[in-house]
């Protein structure tokens, strides 16, 4: 199947600008044309446009997507670098989902003392007003 810059936007769920900037980066190697030079792609390049989108997501700048792509277009020999990587991507975001649940805690132990504020279970008490 091949796919138009916006079906591959439809379903990578990405921007089209977004998608034109990959190109332009180079993210997105072997990408063909059209007899109207327009970008087209295959099955292959939506899958690593999906790769992409899930990268960024967990927090990858371009230039560190640029050396997973180089690495990947190394073969298997850098495996083991990539696989650096993405321990580091995932202990960055392990990190973010503790301080996300911090962040939660907080929220509850708040909304839990507004509450037993306002049914008079507890005195108002503020770290601002004297």
């Amino acid at each position: 199947m091949v796919y138009t810059m916006m079906q591959v936007c439809r379903e990578a769920d990405l921007t089209y600008q977004t998608l034109k900037f990959y190109c332009n980066e180079g993210l997105i190697p072997n990408v063909k044309r059209d007899k109207n030079n327009r970008r087209i792609f295959d099955e292959r390049n939506l899958k690593w446009i999906k790769d992409l989108v899930c990268l960024k997501r967990c927090g990858m700048s371009i230039q560190e997507m640029k050396e997973y792509l180089d690495l990947c277009l190394q073969g298997e020999s850098t495996i083991p670098q990539r696989q650096e990587m993405l321990a580091r991507k995932q202990q960055e975001l392990q990190e973010n989902i503790r301080q996300l649940e911090d962040s939660i805690s907080y929220i509850d132990w708040k909304q839990s003392f507004y509450d037993d504020v306002l049914s008079g279970r507890k005195p108002y008490m503020s770290n601002l007003i004297p």
